[in-house]
Parts: C-alpha cells; structure tokens; sequence
C-alpha cells in the first residue's frame, strides 16, 4: 500500500483491479521460483520494476535464506517519450518470426529525426563523434543517418545479407514501386481466390492490422492501397483477376506487403 503506484490510485479514489493490486506479489514469486527451479539470482527490468524486483529479493531472502539481487536500468523512450516497449506498442521484435528483417530494418529507418543520434550511440558501436555527426544532419540529409542506424542494428541482430535485402527490398518499393520479394507475404491457394478473400482479411492475414475492425478503419481513412490503387470499399474482394502476378498491399506510405497465388 505504501507503494506510489498503488497510494496513488487509492488516494485519487481510482479502480484498482484484484490483478494490479496483486502483480508485484506475482512477480515477486516467480522470482522465487526462478531461484528455486534455475538458481536465479539476478532479476534485469526497467526502472520502472525496481519495486516489483526489491520485493522478489526480499521474499527469497525471507523464504530461502538467500541472497538475490536485482539491476534496473532507465526506460527507453522515444524523443516524444513514449516509452519503446510492448504496452506502449512499440516493441520490435529479435525473432524473424515476430518481426521479419525487413520490418526490423524498416522500424530503425523510420526513426524520429530527433532519436537517431541517441539510437546510433546506444545500439551500434559507431564512433560518438559519428553519431553526433550523422544525427545532427538535416532534412533529406537526415536519412543518411536513419540508413546507417537500420543497416547496423539489422546486421547485428539478422546478419549482414538480411540488413542488404531489407535495403533493396525498400528501394525497389519506395523508389521503383515493385512488390519486394523480401516484404512480408501473404500466399493465397487457388481454391481461396475461387471464393475470393476480403482485403480485410488480408490485411489481417499479412500483419498490416490486428483486427477486422483496424483493416476497416485503415480502409476508411484511405490508408490502403492495393498496388497504387487506393481501397475505397471495406467489402472489397480479391480474386484470380487480382493475383495473375504478384501485388503489393499497403496500410500506409510506410507499410507493405506482398501478396502472391501459393
């Protein structure tokens, strides 16, 4: 109770749910359990789980006798200062198969102009003085600097051929208006296209929206495009006439994907 996220709440006569109130005596026993089962004793978080992470030491202590410890380090935020994390949507994804390497690559690209020098220093091994350099460079000058950031954070986390195919796929969308083989894929089956699939389930399907009802708004704000074609219509089919080569499917000037006949 002595807790500010907690006093807080109660003092403005806030709803509490059972689950918030009970979350950091939950975390503070699976630390428990990470000790007990895996010899855990070190807990990594954000500044913000210093608290939850204090009580799983102190109740190892309490329970097992022993010591635990615990290492918090600033949140990361954007210039804006939302915070880069999955509550606040604005996670990315290590694992290829949560985030492809192109949308890895096209994440850092679309940087803030204001974070690339702060991103550069933190996340590659860039010269400081580079860094200073490359973030300190204006309008059109600026995507030299994002380039460089979503070249080496990709190499570092994908490897080198997959940062070099994220670069040309964007190329080829952006500059030349291809479909991009490297971007996320949708493979549609014959027998699909005989009924024929709503783009907003495509778009669904693809990773584009996390909803029907996302798909929708997306398609009422005129976001969505099927190769240049702007999707006007929510109930919008595609069929064999749509797919006799390969299209690209936008949810935005930034966000693509590509979808074939499997």
């Amino acid at each position: 109770l002595s807790f500010d996220s907690v006093k807080s709440r109660l003092d403005r006569e806030q709803s509490l749910s059972f689950l918030e109130f009970n979350y950091m005596i939950l975390q503070s026993y699976d630390f428990l359990e990470l000790y007990r089962q895996q010899g855990c004793r070190l807990q990594l978080g954000g500044s913000d789980q210093w608290g939850n992470i204090v009580n799983g030491v102190d109740l190892i202590r309490r329970v097992e006798g022993a010591r635990a410890f615990g290492v918090t380090s600033p949140l990361l935020e954007t210039a804006d200062g939302r915070k880069m994390g999955k509550t606040a949507s604005g996670a990315v994804w290590l694992n290829e198969e949560m985030c492809s390497s192109y949308d890895f690559w096209q994440y850092w690209r679309n940087a803030a102009d204001a974070d690339v020098e702060r991103f550069l220093a933190l996340y590659t091994d860039l010269d400081l003085a580079e860094c200073r350099r490359l973030g300190g460079l204006q309008d059109s000058e600026a995507n030299e600097g994002k380039t460089v950031l979503a070249n080496m954070v990709t190499e570092l986390a994908h490897g080198q051929e997959a940062a070099r195919r994220a670069q040309e796929t964007a190329l080829a969308v952006f500059s030349r208006g291809s479909t991009g083989a490297d971007l996320p894929t949708l493979n549609l089956t014959s027998s699909e296209l005989e009924l024929g699939v709503p783009v907003v389930q495509a778009l669904v399907r693809v990773g584009l929206a996390d909803s029907g009802k996302a798909a929708r708004r997306l398609i009422a704000s005129g976001a969505v495009r099927i190769n240049d074609e702007r999707v006007t219509d929510s109930s919008r089919m595609l069929g064999k006439d749509d797919l006799k080569s390969p299209v690209r499917l936008s949810a935005s000037r930034k966000r693509h994907a590509r979808i074939c006949v499997a």
